[in-house]
């Protein structure tokens, strides 16, 4: 079952992996903000970013309840 704190975990492992695809992108050449490839660099972040979130959601039923985790090492955060 997606509750709240599923969605919000699978978002945050999302941004995570959007920040660092974009990143290693960047990173891959000397970075002169003036010329470079934001475009290739945004989608190959946004792409990841989607990998991301499709993995969360097929890692479900393989972890605990309420996770997006595919191991039952993350443990589920109290509901408030």
């Amino acid at each position: 079952m997606r509750t709240k704190q599923f969605w919000l975990d699978a978002l945050e492992r999302c941004a995570k992996t959007f920040a660092q695809a974009t990143l290693a992108t960047l990173g891959a050449g000397s970075v002169d903000i003036l010329t470079t490839n934001w475009v290739g660099a945004l989608s190959i972040g946004a792409g990841a970013a989607i990998v991301s979130l499709l993995m969360s959601i097929g890692s479900e039923r393989g972890g605990n309840p309420g996770t997006a985790s595919l191991t039952k090492a993350v443990e589920p955060a109290p509901e408030s």
